[in-house]
């Protein structure tokens, strides 16, 4: 038998034992969290119509999706983000409803990258959407079921910063960017190439003061006294609007009082194109890459025909569970198995024990004397 036969592909790996006890256990207290702000359980595909996670959507580029044909010919893909096929399903059977909904869920995604840097092409998800609700407070129950789920989780050090992306729209439509340099400048900034904007910039001829302001957004983050600050570098209304909407998220979440693990970053945008207003990112010592990202995005669902606001966030279940172990505060696992042996003589009274012993709920390994 070949060797390789044993391996799994790069990106993708085995989980077993106490691990996976603790990541089932930790999917447990998350889901309870969530279902205690009245989310109910929704399953969607595991692949999709490629047209779900195209670039009209806004979602994962189509080089890193993992693309196949059925048998009829159709192009279908492993879903790369929850968020498309959430809104999907929503429009298909809650078309005329004007009530809000409000979905969690959990499952994998799948990453077609060639730059690993140790990240994981295959990773577990667990996430809640909030449809049919276009509001501030929508928006801070949201944030402050992130903060309690992320408490409930474990984690002692956590950080949940928030932009909007409508600042930055503002900055980019009263500078007359066109589509192509916004979304090249988008990618720059959400990257922290800071240099390669201010040279895209130049190269585009963005003239003073516009230049600046769109460059400054680098230094807009902070607690609530970075948004007066962002206020004033905005000239149009749109990017005004947005900071306005940030403080009165604040204010909410002063009511919830969520918010000594809340920071503003009014540089941060996200690769999703389909976020239209408030973005976050949550951050823990022990991972460097975010263990829980959302936002809001009030057009996705008339993608699919239905016309409603919408925010919700995913959670990296996989990061958190290494955050947890990092941090020393890894998920309770269920008590070891008592373990019975028998004899050919006395199997029926051992089967007997075992069988009480697990209508009473305590796990039981039966098994042969040595």
């Amino acid at each position: 038998m070949s060797q390789r036969l044993l391996h799994t592909p790069e990106g993708v790996r085995d989980i077993y034992g106490k691990e996976y006890a603790g990541k089932l256990s930790l999917e447990s207290r998350l889901r309870d969290c969530i279902r205690l702000y009245g989310y109910e359980d929704i399953q969607t595909p595991t692949f999709e119509y490629f047209d779900i996670f195209s670039r009209e959507i806004g979602t994962t580029p189509s080089r890193e999706l993992y693309k196949f044909f059925d048998k009829d010919g159709n192009t279908l893909a492993l879903r790369p983000d929850f968020t498309p096929s959430i809104a999907r399903c929503a429009a298909k059977y809650f078309c005329e409803e004007d009530r809000s909904l409000r979905f969690c869920y959990k499952g994998n995604t799948f990453t077609n990258t060639s730059s690993l840097r140790g990240k994981l092409r295959e990773v577990t998800q667990m996430g809640a959407e909030l449809i049919n609700e276009p509001s501030a407070e929508a928006d801070a129950e949201i944030i402050s079921l992130v903060i309690r789920s992320l408490q409930e989780a474990g984690l002692k050090r956590f950080q949940v910063t928030i932009g909007d992306v409508e600042y930055f729209r503002g900055l980019c439509e009263a500078a007359g960017l066109d589509e192509d340099t916004e979304l090249d400048l988008r990618t720059l900034i959400s990257g922290k190439s800071y240099f390669a904007a201010e040279e895209l910039l130049q190269e585009r001829d963005v003239r003073e003061p516009y230049r600046s302001r769109l460059l400054g957004m680098a230094d807009m983050f902070g607690d609530m006294g970075s948004l007066p600050k962002a206020g004033a570098l905005a000239d149009n209304a749109r990017s005004l609007s947005a900071v306005r909407r940030l403080e009165k998220l604040y204010s909410l979440l002063e009511v919830y009082g969520v918010t000594d693990y809340v920071a503003f970053d009014l540089g941060m945008l996200s690769k999703y194109r389909y976020y239209t207003g408030m973005i976050f990112k949550a951050y823990t010592s022990g991972v460097g890459e975010a263990v829980v990202k959302g936002g809001r995005y009030d057009r996705l669902l008339t993608q699919f025909g239905k016309e409603a606001p919408a925010v919700g966030f995913v959670m990296a279940v996989d990061s958190l569970l290494e955050a947890l172990s990092r941090q020393g505060g890894a998920p309770a696992l269920p008590a070891d198995p008592r373990r019975l042996t028998y004899s050919q003589e006395d199997f029926p009274v051992k089967l007997a024990q075992a069988q009480e012993l697990r209508s009473q709920g305590i796990s039981v390994v039966l098994e042969p004397e040595p």
